[in-house]
């Protein structure tokens, strides 16, 4: 049995069809070259290996990622002495599966779980053009369908028009918004926010914040502030950081990760605009490499196809129709 068999959490029937939809370019594209890579071959070799090595890093996994999953089958070509190449895509199966990190009890994904905290405080960051307002506006609209309370905090005062699309999405998730005028210190919205949170029994207050500054020093040390000034308001807030990925622009997503977990302590991932590119190899690399669960997936523009991510469903859509 393998390791992704173990797995009982799965999708419902129309999210995981929706997802397998999403991953339609990717899963084309890798599996497009796996297959031509395996076609007439009996046995994983050195070459093949070679050969899957620069798949993976060509599929945007990342040059890590990709050095572990090599480095476990190897492992296990030269443990069972045998491994056909048509045995080859349960490996990486199982592989892919291991990689990607589980959320936890203290930060749960699932809109209905219970929460540790009231108000459970979630700060989003991103740069702009990710998807980070959309991503708010769904992840509130779930909340509420879920039975919870929700309060939006409009922490982006710098770029033009933010605090108006928040707004929008505020009004279509039927939330109240906490927001200044353009141009405020952002650390004061967030106090706002927390404090009218706490005033009202929210269950889940969620602050949007710069995507850019003049210098990303600037946006660091912005970030780092906004942090700061809410957890003198409640302790340990924020509870979640959730970077926004845009999963379209493969390894610059990765880059992004980096700069940011660098900075102010990510502790969960979205991965937007997954449907309609053949980078969603990106899901793979960025939980490992950074060791930073993905929390959430888009795999469209509705508000209903914001995923909670589910790792054995994101590997069944990315396998689907290929044998093991």
């Amino acid at each position: 049995m393998g390791f992704l068999d173990t797995f009982t959490n799965w999708n419902d029937d129309d999210e995981q069809e929706k997802l397998e939809e999403g991953l339609d370019k990717t899963r084309d594209s890798f599996f497009g070259k796996l297959d031509r890579m395996v076609r007439g071959k009996d046995t994983v070799d050195a070459e093949v290996l070679d050969e899957l090595e620069e798949i993976l890093i060509t599929s945007d996994v990342g040059v890590d990622t990709t050095i572990d999953i090599i480095d476990h089958v190897e492992a296990r070509v030269e443990q069972d002495q045998y491994v056909s190449a048509q045995e080859l895509n349960g490996l990486i199966r199982d592989e892919i599966a291991r990689l990607m990190l589980e959320g936890s009890e203290e930060r749960p994904a699932d809109f209905d779980a219970p929460l540790p905290n009231q108000p459970h405080v979630i700060m989003v960051v991103g740069v702009n053009g990710v998807g980070k307002t959309t991503t708010i506006g769904k992840m509130a609209h779930k909340y509420r369908q879920a039975g919870k309370s929700v309060l939006m905090g409009a922490g982006d005062t710098f770029r033009a028009a933010a605090i108006e699309q928040l707004e929008i999405w505020a009004d279509r998730a039927g939330v109240p918004l906490i927001k200044q005028k353009h141009g405020a210190d952002p650390a004061a919205v967030a106090y706002d926010t927390i404090e009218a949170a706490e005033a009202r029994d929210a269950d889940v207050a969620i602050v949007d914040t710069a995507g850019r500054l003049h210098t990303k020093g600037g946006l660091m040390d912005e970030l780092a502030k906004m942090k700061r000034v809410m957890g003198r308001k409640i302790p340990d807030a924020p509870h979640e950081v959730l970077l926004v990925l845009d999963a379209s622009t493969g390894q610059n997503a990765l880059r992004q990760a980096e700069e940011f977990i660098d900075s102010v302590d990510v502790t969960g991932l979205a991965l937007t605009k997954l449907d309609g590119t053949a980078k969603g190899g990106v899901v793979i690399g960025v939980s490992h490499q950074f060791q930073v669960p993905v929390k959430y997936i888009g795999v469209g523009e509705a508000v209903e196809d914001l995923q909670v991510f589910d790792r054995k469903g994101f590997v069944q859509g990315l396998f689907k129709g290929v044998e093991s």
